[in-house]
């Protein structure tokens, strides 16, 4: 019997239907499998029925219950039928009598736990109401945020209800998840609401939870690839211009099955929160649903649970290694890590250490390899968190590790300027470079004499100096203002390098309508630095505060320096380093032959001069 308060007479002793077609529910069973149908047939159409009354439902139900057994693979058909039963949106007696129904069902026929569970996770997403009109199904999600909130819970006590008498719930449960997870061109309270059940999943079922996020990041990278920045920022510079609410072409085509009244729903705040380009915005509320999630596990009564956080901090490093370090150029999926870091100096460290590793042993992949130093330096440098006696010991490490890689190279064969052979190596030093370029007031600040010397201490002369010649390789905005600051400090001076290396540059003639481009590849390392400048709208408020925006040079700094560089042309930009260079692989500038004047730090057209992986 279900225990249930203020409905358990009703349930123990529900009223006869008035209309019954021969014997009991048992009979009619027994009668089928010696080949009777007909009141199969009818019991068959009866549950069908789209006006079943809910007193009918229960008795049926009640019925089913202690019927369970005879529910053999053989009436998969008639258990189909039931498991379409319209449930959640009945009374509270009838939820309590599916749910105890379901139990007894997949305890006593684990044959139907796959159907079982397939109807569950139907039931993620808010359901869809389709209307014909002129011969042509208008399918829109109906949308009642009370009900589904509340239904929402009820498919989560379903599922849990069914791994108590199924221990092998979960590996039957994640290829119906994977299955079933809605394509990115669905509207986004679909993908919301799937999504942020997916996660509920793991509280209860845990040892999904690492399968589960790996899902949900693999699903957020496709995202967030097949949108670059640069079109995020287009389709915002236009929404800005238009200043009407016409909605784009391309936003036309994603919203061919959505809901534009759902504009208002509590994950969209207001239209100033929305993003212009369609999937810029799914990308954003299911970051945002991520970072929550993840501030949630790592939080118990507002205070930092150490293992929680350990624990999850496990898993999303598995998930980074697997999906986000071999992925070129994605530019928000991977602030999972720098978000959780911020949590707590010692995941930063541990974060590092893990990049560290990965980026100084041989036996990965050289391309592994280029990206863990990307991350090390990008990391170094945006991470507020990031105290300066940690990027000090970081430093160490990395300058440490150039210096034996030059003289294990100084007497070899290979000892020469090639990408191919010395990836890391470049890496190592750009990320280096970058580091010093974001930190270097920092670690000079509060003891100069103390910090020149620190940072005398790490020989920068003799990396820019040796055969293997970095400052060729490295993004010239980088190594620009690397020499400015490094000649200022007289750590060393660059410049007759770089003017050498420029005089070399092997220039790339295109024929344009305007004429021939001479053009250089300036980026053969193909590098990216993934925590460049956050442009999702909400989910930006989580990372901000502990984000370092690049710092405008002032027209005294830049006099300070003595910078023998024409400054690029966008000056207004918040975070103008590196701009248009980092992402999206441009790699090409503008460059006339032996002139390093024209070499700044605002970069040409998006061509195809840059070295691939």
């Amino acid at each position: 019997a279900v225990t249930m308060l203020g409905g358990d007479e009703f349930i123990s002793s529900p009223p006869r239907k008035t209309v019954r077609f021969g014997g009991t529910l048992t009979d009619i069973l027994l009668k089928y499998q010696k080949g009777e149908t007909t009141e199969f047939e009818l019991l068959k159409h009866q549950l069908s029925d789209p006006d079943i009354k809910d007193a009918q439902i229960i008795n049926w139900l009640h019925e089913f219950r202690s019927a369970v057994v005879y529910l053999t693979k053989e009436l998969e058909q008639l258990v189909s039928i039931l498991l379409k039963l319209p449930w959640l949106r009945r009374s509270r007696e009838v939820v309590e009598e599916y749910l105890g129904f379901l139990g007894n069902l997949v305890s006593a026929q684990t044959v139907h736990l796959r159907p079982c569970l397939l109807m569950i996770v139907s039931q993620f997403v808010p359901p869809r109401v389709t209307i014909r009109e002129d011969d042509v199904d208008i399918s829109d999600s109906d949308d009642d945020d009370e009900n589904l909130s509340e239904n929402f819970n009820t498919c989560h006590r379903a599922l849990q209800t069914v791994a108590r008498y199924v221990p092998s719930t979960p590996q039957f449960l994640m290829p119906i998840l994977v299955e079933n997870f809605p394509f990115i061109n669905k509207s986004e309270r679909t993908l919301e609401c799937y999504v942020h059940n997916l996660l509920r999943v793991t509280v209860y079922l845990p040892t999904l939870r690492l399968q589960i996020l790996e899902l949900i990041i693999e699903k957020l990278l496709k995202l967030d690839v097949s949108t670059p920045q640069q079109e995020i920022e287009d389709a915002e510079e236009a929404a800005n211009n238009s200043g009407s609410e016409e909605k784009s072409t391309e936003e036309g085509l994603f919203d061919m099955e959505e809901d534009e009244e759902r504009r208002g729903n509590k994950a969209v705040s207001c239209s100033s929160e929305r993003m212009a380009h369609p999937l810029a915005e799914r990308l954003d509320i299911l970051m945002t649903i991520l970072f929550s999630y993840i501030k949630d596990v790592c939080h118990v009564d507002g205070k930092l649970d150490i293992n929680n956080t350990k624990d999850l901090y496990r898993d999303l490093v598995s998930v980074f290694d697997k999906l986000i370090l071999p992925t070129h150029a994605s530019c928000h999926v991977q602030y999972f890590m720098f978000y959780i870091c911020s949590f707590k100096l010692g995941l930063a460290e541990a974060f590092l250490d893990h990049l560290w590793k990965k980026l100084r042993d041989p036996n990965n992949p050289s391309v592994i390899r280029q990206t863990a130093g990307t991350y090390i330096g990008s990391f170094l440098a945006r991470a507020k968190f990031i105290p300066v006696v940690t990027v000090k010991a970081s430093l160490d490490l990395l300058v440490n590790w150039l210096h034996k890689y030059i003289e294990s190279q100084d007497t070899g064969a290979n000892s020469y300027c090639d990408v191919a052979l010395h990836g890391p190596f470049y890496s190592t030093c750009q990320a280096v470079f970058y580091t010093l370029i974001f930190r270097h007031k920092q670690l000079l600040d509060g003891n100069l004499r103390k910090g020149l010397a620190y940072l005398q201490s790490l020989n920068f002369e003799r990396i820019v100096m040796c055969q293997l010649n970095p400052l060729k390789i490295c993004i010239p905005s980088v190594v620009n203002l690397f020499a400015a600051i490094t000649r200022k400090y007289q750590l060393v001076f660059c410049y007759t390098i770089i003017e050498r290396n420029n005089r070399q540059f092997i220039p790339v003639v295109r024929t344009g309508t305007g004429g021939d481009l001479v053009q250089t590849c300036t980026n053969p390392l193909d590098s990216f630095f993934p925590f460049d400048p956050y442009i999702l709208k909400r989910s930006k408020k989580t990372i901000d505060p502990f984000y370092q925006f690049w710092e405008e040079l002032s027209a005294e700094d830049l006099e300070n320096l003595k910078k023998p560089i024409k400054r690029g042309a966008s000056e207004d930009e918040d975070d103008d380093f590196l701009k248009g260079e980092t992402p999206q692989n441009d790699g090409v500038v503008g460059i006339a032959p032996n002139s390093y004047e024209s070499n700044t730090l605002n970069i040409g057209s998006p061509l195809d001069c840059y070295v691939p992986y």
